[in-house]
Parts: structure tokens; C-alpha cells; sequence
């Protein structure tokens, strides 16, 4: 997969923004920035998209910003030209998508059918855009319809928000998914940056999910381990339930059967997708040490730790369900 489409896939949420006014991009980006989500698709829909993506680009490096409903390779041609990583269409027009590709630009066509997707599939690409997602019968119907295409991911677009956003992103054939509920039009018209920001930032934080999974609690040994795991099922009518390594008192405390990391011990912080989060937490200057990741061999990661301890306590990110 094309790198930028990675960077798009750890990023999870893909602003699609309507400008009509190229004064307002920077402050947007700049509020999309804040919010945890430096990334906006500027849709073609306006004459102001392409000195809007100009102007992102020279004040807000640190964004990500790509072009959407682009129709023309002229249009692709003027979107690159202002700056712009990546190229997005509403539907699959052969000549762009070619046109792209040929020039080494990454390109996420709208497809919603499997015709659709095989056309993709023959070209070479790997993710697609479904759209219009909501419209063209939601997550039952991408379901259905990429049943025969493991090989291929995409970005879900069209109707989605708060309500629905996290059973797209559950589903493993999804990238990422565009949408424009916190960037609607009168929100940037009315140079209301700080609700975008406010918007972008419960976006992340659901699409996230960090939540206490339990608190790992270290003891000498398997009997120390055992007893003290016993006592907290007593008084607090948990289940016990033994392991090689710990015990658990139902699923909130693990003791530890020796020292393990962390002065006190650790604590488990569950997520929604614990790829996204470690790239959210890298891209806040925090430390992720990846040689202690676990997960099946040839699977997908489960666990891994932070590099710093907090207040005696190591910290570990826990895929959640």
C-alpha cells in the first residue's frame, strides 16, 4: 500500500471539507490540527479549493491535505500543483485514476459496486473509496459487496458520523472514513474554528476509545499472587481466574506471579485499535516501546507498552473488543 494511504489509514478520520473562501483554509487546518486530526480532503467543489490547499500547505505543513471530488486530470493537475498528497474521486472515472497512477500521484477512486472495485483491482490499486456509503446500503451492503475482495481496503464516505463512524472502522476491510460533520459549512462560514476543534477532538476520542482495561499489580511470587488475588474476589464478588503468568480478579485486577514492569506495577489502557493509537501517540511525543508488543505469531498486535512510567506504574495499550 502506497505510504500515504498508510498515513491516512493510521489517521482513521478523513475531514472532507467544503471551502468557499481560501481565507479560511489555514485557520481550519489549524483547528483540525488541534483537534488530534491533521488531515483534510478540500473538496473541488469550489473555485476556492486550490489556493485553499495552496495556502495549507505553505502555513500548516503539518497538515495532510489532499484533494477531493476531483473529475479531470486537469483538475488533479491544479490540485498537485497547489500541494496537495493525495487525490480522491467520487466515482471511477479510468482516465484519472490512469492519469494518476501514471504520475506516481495516490489516487482513492469512488466505487460501489464489485464492477466497480474489479476495474480498481485491473489498474492496480488497493483502496478504493465507497461511496456513497450510506446510500448505497451502509456497512451490510460493503460487507456484502468485498466479501470476494480480501485484497482490498477502503475508505467508507458518505453519511457517516458519530453514530455509525465505529462500525465502520471495526470492520478490517476499512482504511479509514471521510466525513464532514465537524467541519459543516456553517462552522467554517461563521469562523466557528474552536467548535471544529471541539468536534474534531470527540471525533478522535471516540474513534480512540481509551478507556482502564484493569490494573496489573506486582507480587514476589505464584502463591503471593494467588492469595491476594483471592482476597479481592472475596470482598469484591469477582470470578477468579488463573493464568500461567497472573491471576485475575474478574477482569479489573491482574497480580503479577513476579515483578514485572512498572516500580507499582502497570496499567492496562484499552482502545478501539491499538494501531491508531500508537500512531496517535507518537504524533504527540509519546514514547512507544515496540519490542515489548505481543500477539500471536503472524497475527495482529494485542498489547504493548509505553517507554515511560507514570507516578511507579508502567502503561500498556490493550486491543479491546
Amino acid at each position: 500500500m502506497n505510504e500515504m494511504l498508510k498515513k491516512i489509514g493510521d489517521l482513521g478520520i478523513v475531514p472532507v471539507v467544503k471551502i468557499d473562501d481560501a481565507k479560511d483554509a489555514v485557520p481550519l487546518a489549524k483547528a483540525l490540527l488541534a483537534g488530534g486530526l491533521p488531515l483534510a480532503e478540500i473538496t473541488f467543489r469550489t473555485a476556492a479549493a486550490e489556493q485553499a490547499i495552496k495556502n495549507i500547505t505553505a502555513e500548516v505543513p503539518e497538515v495532510l491535505v489532499g484533494a477531493g471530488t476531483v473529475l479531470t486530470t486537469e483538475q488533479a493537475d491544479k490540485a498537485v500543483a497547489a500541494g496537495a498528497k493525495f487525490i480522491v474521486t467520487p466515482g471511477f472515472n479510468p482516465k484519472v485514476v490512469k492519469y494518476c497512477m501514471d504520475k506516481g500521484i495516490p489516487i482513492t477512486p469512488g466505487c460501489s459496486s464489485p464492477t466497480d472495485i474489479e476495474m480498481a483491482l485491473e489498474l492496480g490499486l488497493n483502496v478504493v473509496k465507497f461511496f456513497p456509503a450510506e446510500a448505497s446500503g451502509g456497512l451490510n451492503a460493503l460487507k456484502a459487496i468485498s466479501a470476494p475482495y480480501k485484497m482490498m481496503k477502503f475508505m467508507p464516505t458518505g453519511g457517516i458520523d458519530m453514530k455509525n463512524i465505529n462500525d465502520y472502522l471495526a470492520f478490517d476491510a476499512v482504511l479509514a472514513c471521510g466525513g464532514s460533520w465537524m467541519v459543516k459549512d456553517e462552522l467554517i462560514k461563521n469562523g466557528n474554528f474552536a467548535e471544529i476543534t471541539k468536534l474534531t477532538m470527540e471525533a478522535v476520542n471516540g474513534m480512540l476509545g481509551f478507556d482502564l482495561a484493569h490494573i496489573g499489580i506486582n507480587v514476589s511470587d505464584a502463591d503471593a499472587s494467588l492469595d491476594a488475588t483471592k482476597r479481592f474476589c472475596s470482598i469484591f464478588s469477582l470470578p477468579l481466574k488463573e493464568g500461567a503468568s497472573s491471576n485475575f480478579a474478574g477482569a479489573i485486577i491482574e497480580v503479577n506471579k513476579s515483578i514485572g514492569l512498572g516500580a507499582n506495577g502497570h496499567i492496562a489502557i484499552k482502545t478501539k485499535n491499538i494501531n491508531r493509537a500508537i500512531a496517535y501517540l507518537t504524533r504527540n511525543g509519546v514514547e512507544v516501546d515496540m519490542s515489548t508488543a505481543k500477539g500471536p505469531v503472524g497475527g495482529p498486535l494485542i498489547a504493548v507498552y509505553l517507554k515511560e512510567q507514570i507516578a511507579g506504574f508502567a502503561v500498556h495499550l490493550l486491543q479491546g473488543k
